[in-house]
């Protein structure tokens, strides 16, 4: 397997800009599915999530295209309404092919999806919603088949305002017969995207953003170009990399609007941060100060994609920092890790404890999820000596060539593979 060694200690420096967002591309591949023609996605991230993908639909039949950034998805041919358990297993975001299929087909056959191991991620929601909009499902053991002859719009409203079945009944009741109303919607901006992809293909759907989204159905789809928003998450990474380094680095292609969040929590740690439209500069230069409480929670509150992150910086602060876990019961994986490093961290059920150290220590560290995985590269990064981190496999599936991306910012870091022999 390969891994990422790092040499620490050097300040991260320098311009990057910011690649699409991967939960925003994937739903919007998915729902190329609806549109019978050529449709052309631009700033796609070169992602395996992404690659699993489209390996899932050629399997339905699409004819699919990577030119660098660009993809273009042909769905005129689609007729096969099963998707492969082998390739469903390597992805969780393979459920958002529900909504489109049965759209598309009036049927799909799947299994309850694989991905990163943080925590129960129940597909409750994402059923229910479809079952309102007229959708049979039978379920049997990990086998799940879902048909419907016709599909008409309801009142549907979500316990929890989980971002993968919001996009799911959106992609449904697109081309559901009457309106659809979400009460309880996700509001991330990954969401919007998905609008406005949508409606460029000829739907009528207002309100994603807010917690109330509405769908008049139409009765086909058109296809159609379309860009996909910067990557969020990642620009949050790096923010947190320049200031656990002591750097001073400029991000382009962001959206500052999308980290409000996590730009708070950063100047409360004592971070500048300077925004120019779509660029920002962000630098540190003296030790963190402590956060006294950050709380995870669907957007606009401060991400659970950012929590482990975040974690490392306040690992090295001046101070006590609590932070409280409320989306993913299983994301503080990465603390034994990091305690490894010379972390001090204690958890007690869902909230971590953090007590700032003067320095954290190379070391060899598994990343056992995709963000546990970017926190402990970030770790190293800050760390004094050589820190490995193994199972890259993890961090490939968030972020293109993390250690190119680095390297362009002055770190001192490689990607190895193991030595085989005849």
């Amino acid at each position: 397997m390969e891994k990422l060694v790092i040499e620490g200690g050097k300040p991260l420096s320098g311009a990057v800009r910011i690649h699409g967002a991967k939960n925003a591309a994937l739903p919007i591949l998915a729902a190329c599915i609806m549109a019978e023609g050529e449709i052309t996605i631009e700033n796609v991230p070169d992602l395996s999530d992404i690659d699993v993908m489209l390996d899932i639909l050629k399997a339905l039949g699409c004819r699919t295209e990577r030119r660098g950034e660009q993809i273009i998805v042909d769905a005129l041919k689609v007729c096969e309404h099963h998707i492969p358990e082998h390739l469903m297993s390597q992805m969780r975001s393979s459920i958002f092919l529900m909504g489109p299929l049965l759209a598309r087909l009036g049927r799909v056959e799947l299994y309850q999806p694989g991905g990163c191991a943080i925590g129960e991620r129940k597909i409750d929601l994402h059923l229910r919603g479809l079952a309102a909009l007229g959708a049979v499902i039978e379920e049997s053991g990990s086998k799940i088949v879902c048909t419907a002859e016709e599909l008409t719009g309801a009142e549907i409203a979500l316990d929890y305002p989980s971002v993968g079945a919001t996009e799911n009944i959106m992609m449904a009741a697109v081309m559901a017969k009457g309106r659809t109303i979400i009460a309880g919607a996700a509001r991330e901006p990954e969401i919007q995207d998905l609008q406005h992809f949508l409606n460029r293909m000829g739907a009528r759907i207002i309100g994603a953003g807010t917690d109330t989204i509405t769908i008049d159905g139409v009765p086909e789809l058109m296809p159609c170009s379309y860009r996909i928003i910067p990557d969020r998450i990642v620009a949050g990474t790096l923010m947190i990399a320049a200031a656990a380094t002591k750097g001073n680095i400029t991000l382009e292609n962001v959206c500052p609007a999308h980290l409000t969040s996590a730009i708070h929590v950063l100047k409360r740690a004592g971070v500048q941060i300077a925004i120019d439209d779509d660029i920002m500069n962000i630098s540190s230069h003296a030790r963190p100060k402590p956060v006294e409480r950050i709380v995870t929670a669907p957007h606009p509150s401060f991400p659970t994609d950012l929590q482990s992150q975040i974690m490392v910086l306040l690992s090295l602060a001046d101070g006590v920092s609590i932070i409280k876990e409320t989306v993913f019961e299983g994301r503080f994986k990465h603390v034994d890790e990091l305690t490894r490093m010379g972390a001090d961290i204690r958890i007690d059920l869902s909230s971590a404890f953090i007590r700032g150290v003067p320095r954290l220590y190379g070391a060899t560290v598994e990343a056992t999820d995709l963000r546990a995985g970017a926190a402990l590269v970030i770790a190293g990064l800050a760390a004094q000596g050589t820190t490995v981190v193994e199972q890259v496999h993890h961090i490939d599936r968030g972020y293109a060539r993390i250690e190119q991306m680095l390297r362009h910012l002055g770190a001192n870091i490689v990607r190895t593979s193991p030595v085989t022999t005849e």
